[in-house]
């Protein structure tokens, strides 16, 4: 057997991690973490150490490692068939799992088109709405609009809609020209208002954009409610309330990246629920399997897929697909996570767990370098600045955010940073205590890197 130090140094050897810099573990103390085994909310390394996985182990996992209803399916399902093509081909879970989808979210929504991960259904998305307009006499309706610092994945087209320079700068070249409108980040708002007085006036740009481009605008793409990966940024339900009124009055396409927030992360099911309205295509992926195998859906409704329904010869058909589209096992694994959590009523009981995890960020207000506090349902950040009356920011290369990861680690938390954003993003299983004990690491560890 090799010991845990020839398998990290093998690992070092053959393994580029995603989002790393290699050569930060060169003579470093600090190594990739070797995992050997998860249960409920805990991982466990090879030393026997136990963590709190305080980030859904990169927010997909909603019920917990190793849950033994999937398990169980997993196994069941591989046994029968492991994959088909869904070319001229169908098994029963991706037939129910469609269903399921399409009952969860309600009309008018009608079809499911599956593919691999949250990057590959927003490519889906953006084809989607573009062949729309084309096969509808629109050709000159092909622009796409989406929010400054907007993630939506990292396959070219959706780094075309994307937003983050971090993402995006070097390829500039190979992807094509969006429409951006300021993202409403209330903390440092993009038009000046302060937070508790706002009227939206971010949203003039988006009105703006429209009267003028309307007939030249395939669709705006937006991530519900929170921008994930520019730091946890919750905006207000109003925006997209708004927007959906905005879209119909102009005859553009909404799309709605919920990759990140479906099935339970803000509260509820789909995170379009809070603001009343339904989009026209919309993404999901990471929960929809509980983090066990890469799965996602673009969902539409019929107003779309009819622009796509006709005979072979007019070649309208949608000519994408992928070689695991709508694989069986990741299917079946899909339908038993929402049974679970439709029997177990995860989401509807929640309101406890969502109550405790805002009273417990109101502790990190106490801490000097705590800039601003953010929450809605399950998630909570805490926007770390270097001098919090002005809102400084620390320098990029101070690496913050990533001392206090190390540092919640040593502790028992996986609280790996988003630059320096500390977030809560945990398994919809996790109890009031454990909610407490996380947030609690996360407090020492701010305060031990700021403060210490």
């Amino acid at each position: 057997m090799n010991s845990k130090d020839e398998w990290i140094e093998k690992d070092l050897k053959y393994v580029w991690h995603p989002d790393t810099q290699m050569k930060q573990y060169e003579g470093a103390d600090f190594k990739p973490v070797l995992i050997e085994r998860g249960k409920g909310i805990y991982l466990y390394d090879s030393d026997g150490n136990r963590y709190i996985d305080g980030v859904s182990s990169w927010w997909v996992n909603t019920l917990g490692h190793s849950n033994p209803r999937l398990n169980k399916v997993l196994t069941q399902q591989a046994e029968k068939i492991e994959h088909v093509l869904l070319a001229d081909f169908t098994h029963k879970p991706a037939v129910e799992l469609a269903q399921r989808l399409i009952e969860l979210a309600g009309e008018p929504f009608s079809k499911v088109f599956y593919s691999d991960d949250g990057s590959t259904a927003v490519e889906v998305a953006i084809k989607m709405a573009y062949q729309y307009w084309y096969q509808k006499g629109k050709p000159e309706k092909k622009h796409f609009v989406s929010m400054t610092e907007s993630y939506h994945g990292d396959t070219l087209g959706s780094v075309s809609v994307g937003g983050i320079d971090i993402y995006k700068k070097i390829f500039s070249p190979l992807v094509f020209e969006t429409l951006k409108v300021s993202a409403p980040y209330c903390y440092r708002c993009p038009k000046c208002c302060t937070q508790g007085d706002c009227a939206l006036e971010c949203f003039s740009e988006v009105e703006e954009l429209f009267e003028k481009r309307h007939n030249e605008i395939a669709a705006m793409i937006v991530e519900p409610l929170v921008q994930g990966a520019a730091g946890m940024r919750v905006y207000p339900c109003e925006y997209l309330t708004r927007l959906r009124k905005l879209c119909d009055k102009y005859d553009i396409l909404l799309i709605d990246d919920e990759v990140a927030m479906a099935f339970g992360r803000t509260g509820k099911y789909f995170a379009f629920e809070h603001a009343g309205i339904k989009p026209d295509i919309f993404c999901v992926a990471k929960g929809i399997t509980a983090g066990y195998i890469p799965l996602a859906a673009t969902i539409t409704t019929d107003k779309i897929y009819n622009a796509f329904y006709d005979e072979f010869s007019s070649l309208k058909t949608f000519y994408h697909g992928h070689s695991f589209t709508g694989n069986p096992v990741a299917c079946a694994i899909a339908v038993e996570n929402l049974k679970i959590m439709q029997e177990e009523r995860i989401v509807e009981n929640l309101t406890p767990k969502i109550n405790k995890l805002k009273s417990c960020l109101e502790k990190f207000k106490a801490l000097e370098h705590a800039g601003d506090i953010r929450h809605i349902g399950m998630i909570g950040a805490i926007e770390l600045v270097k001098n919090k009356k002005t809102r400084e920011p620390y320098p990029f290369t101070d690496r913050t955010g990533h001392r206090v990861f190390k540092s919640a680690l040593k502790k028992g938390a996986v609280l790996r940073p988003i630059g320096n954003v500390i977030y809560f993003m945990p398994p919809l299983i996790i109890t009031e205590e454990e909610i407490e004990e996380l947030t609690d690491i996360a407090f020492s560890a701010i305060k031990e890197v700021t403060e210490g």
